[in-house]
């Protein structure tokens, strides 16, 4: 279960990537169950780890974004992985996290 500031990070990041990648309602649809999926796996990670470092946060950050990479590839075009790819290359924010 998603708090309202999460839930608001998810609508937020599927606003921008939506807009950013021409998606069809079915791809935003598939987009914000990763989203979802990714934010719950970080809220799981924060509370399991609840002195976690920075540093520690990104790495974990990382895999979490690695797995949603994974499940995009599924409904995404090859273009839109491209752009997926460099926006979140560009991002310093991931669903509300800062690294």
């Amino acid at each position: 279960m998603l708090t309202p500031e999460a839930r608001q990070a998810v609508q937020t990041e599927l606003k921008r990537f939506a807009g950013e990648l021409s998606l069809s309602d079915d791809q935003k649809s598939k987009l914000q169950s990763a989203l979802e999926n990714a934010r719950e796996r970080i809220e799981e990670i924060r509370k399991a780890n609840p002195d976690i470092t920075k540093a520690d946060v990104i790495a974990k950050l990382k895999s979490v974004r690695s797995t949603a990479r994974d499940r995009l590839v599924q409904f995404l075009t090859p273009e839109q992985l491209v752009k997926w790819d460099n926006e979140v290359a560009k991002a310093k924010t991931f669903l509300g996290v800062n690294y």
